[in-house]
């Protein structure tokens, strides 16, 4: 049961990294192709760092949210399992 459990989590965990490799991916090919029009139909106003600046912040916060909170937020929800249960046993 608890070895299910784990290969359920990890699964999602990949699929979460997955997710954001893929997101990243269409960024970086989008912004390229975006760069190329702009530089190539008029290189006198650069316009295609807008969307590579608003996108940009849309994939850090993906990035933030798949390596940096998603620990944070395990650590925290285990934590406060335990201290449930801790009290749950001392007013049983």
């Amino acid at each position: 049961m608890i070895e299910q459990q784990q290969y359920q989590e990890a699964k999602r965990r990949v699929r979460q990294i997955s997710a954001f490799y893929q997101h990243l991916i269409v960024y970086v090919l989008v912004n390229i192709g975006l760069a190329v029009i702009n530089l190539t139909s008029d290189p006198n106003e650069i316009w295609f760092f807008y969307p590579l600046l608003g996108w940009g912040m849309g994939v850090a916060a993906h990035g933030l949210n798949v390596f940096v909170t998603e620990g944070w937020a395990k650590l925290w929800e285990e934590k406060k399992i335990r201290e449930l249960l801790k009290k749950e046993g001392r007013s049983g």
